[in-house]
């Protein structure tokens, strides 16, 4: 497979595309001086406690408060908690956690009100950014997460992913970081760390420990509800997770994020270095590439497959619901079992890039076209759960309900993709009416009327629709005769078949248009 980043860099923001043979696959936007990103570390001030939901509101300086529950508080926010008292009141001890005494394991099953109190000061990070009218949800077992592995504060633990399956590769990363780890902090170890050597997982882990410690030295000057640490920006971010040798090239628009990007990847990936491409051609990014097309083509209610079949996506505020039609593709009353099961896996196919593409987190409701043998129904389960595996978000896939249905829950953190596909009409401005085309001529003539006796322009050329042309030029006694003897001078009309009926324009003898 062959992965590309396309990342277009614009006054608003950075749109960063990623291409898996030539597919567009997932697309994420980045706006410039947009706060509460995922990872992002506040000082929030706890606002209220609610018992009854075992949950507080925090303060981290967004319009609405931020929602922490007491299963996202962590094990050790005790821990967490006398750091914050220990900082903020000046107490020098160093900035990692060899001299701190680590407090007991909260209890699984308490109160909220045991741990927290209205007022409090206490680190908290972004585990969801703001969604639609709710605020960022929080977490403060917090994690600060590298290329190779995260480190976890107030913790000895050594964790590997589940995803490397030789025991001999776990061991031998595990004694690694055994070797190199401070005291008091515990390290997840991610998929792509197998087969990496010593100097590598040391050099990540350092730069892990180093950011920690500029959260520790900015905590005490910290303002309340403000942000004390904050995460790499989304381009940067996305290829720390995602860069591996399946990639090929990386292009990017300007010179200045080109820099930043080759540095960053220099530091984390030398050998992929040459990948990084500063793209200068002319014309813009995703066009060159293809991507703006397919961004069209793949949002909107509608989705057309190749094989003549399309998708109905719908979405709600509690769900989304994705419906399968076969259009035009038709078979054989003996085949229509086959066919509905061909039918199913291109949309299965489908379904898995437009969750990715979109972002759809939370409840997914696919009706598939009904398939009467278990052994297809099964068969369409497995290639759906088989294609969900390149979708880096966490997700749970149930069977085929007994009406045909499959249920998808996927994690969301950010707000959905959502692009307008659709544009204004220019004929109506989207009213869905025109101005009366009798009335047409009379505004044609009142203006060049005003044209040629009020500012006394020369040699002007009217630009008009070829059916509006037509009706001006031709015959003996045409309009454009009149008008010649009406203003002493010859008026040009020339066609524009791009115009809509009643759209015209006057341009002057410089060639510029003469704004009316």
């Amino acid at each position: 497979m062959v992965k590309e980043l396309i990342i277009n860099s614009t006054p608003a923001g950075v749109t960063i595309a990623l291409i898996e043979d030539k597919h567009l696959v997932e697309l994420h936007k980045e706006q410039i001086n947009i706060n509460y990103a995922v990872g992002d570390i506040y000082l929030g001030r706890i606002k209220k406690i609610m018992p009854g939901l075992n949950a507080a509101f925090v303060d981290v300086g967004y319009e609405k408060d931020a929602f922490l529950h007491y299963f996202d508080l962590g094990p050790q926010v005790q821990s967490l908690i006398k750091l914050t008292k220990i900082k903020r009141n000046g107490s020098v001890t160093g900035t990692l956690l060899d001299n701190l005494k680590l407090e007991a394991d909260i209890n699984k099953a308490g109160k909220i009100s045991d741990v927290l109190s209205k007022n409090m000061l206490l680190p908290v990070q972004i585990a969801k950014e703001p969604i639609s009218t709710k605020g960022p949800r929080l977490s403060s077992d917090i994690s600060i997460a590298g290329r190779y592995v995260v480190l976890v504060p107030f913790s000895n633990t050594i964790s590997v992913s589940k995803k490397i399956k030789s025991n001999t590769e776990r061991n031998r990363l595990k004694k690694i970081i055994e070797s190199i780890k401070p005291q008091n902090f515990g390290v997840i170890i991610r998929t792509v760390s197998e087969g990496r050597g010593v100097a590598e997982m040391q050099k990540d882990l350092l730069d892990l420990i180093a950011k920690w410690e500029n959260f520790i030295k900015k905590m005490p000057s910290t303002e309340p509800a403000k942000r004390v640490w904050g995460e790499m920006d989304r381009s940067s971010t996305l290829i720390r997770d995602i860069l591996n040798p399946d990639f090929t090239n990386v292009y990017v628009s300007t010179p200045e994020l080109y820099d930043d990007i080759r540095s960053y990847v220099h530091d984390i990936s030398p050998e992929m270095e040459k990948i990084v491409k500063l793209y200068k051609q002319k014309e813009p990014i995703f066009d060159h590439f293809g991507v703006e097309k397919q961004i069209k083509n793949a949002f909107g209610k509608t989705v057309n497959l190749p094989g003549g079949a399309y998708l109905v996506v719908e979405h709600t505020e509690a769900l989304h619901v994705i419906d399968v039609n076969s259009g035009n593709r038709t078979a054989s009353k003996e085949n229509q079992e086959e066919n509905a099961l061909q039918v199913n896996k291109e949309a299965a196919k489908e379904i898995a890039r437009q969750l990715r593409l979109r972002d759809m987190g939370g409840i997914v409701v696919i009706d598939f076209i009904d398939m009467h043998k278990p052994t297809n129904r099964k068969m369409l389960f497995d290639y759906l759960r088989e294609l969900m595996l390149l979708d880096r978000a966490k997700h749970t896939i149930l069977p085929p309900s007994k009406f045909g249905l499959v249920q998808i829950t996927r994690q969301r953190v950010r707000p959905e993709m959502n692009i307008v596909t659709v544009e204004k009409c220019p004929a109506c401005d989207g009213t869905g009416e025109i101005k009366a085309s009798i009335i047409l001529m009379d505004d044609i003539e009142n203006n060049l009327n005003y044209i040629l006796r009020e500012q006394n322009e020369k040699g002007v050329t009217l630009c008009v629709h070829p059916y509006i042309e037509a009706y001006i030029t031709k015959g003996i006694f045409n309009l454009q005769r009149r008008w010649f003897f009406k203003y002493g001078q010859w008026i040009k009309v020339k066609a524009q078949s791009s115009y809509h009926l009643t759209e015209f324009h006057f341009i002057s003898a410089k060639d510029e248009e003469i704004k009316l």
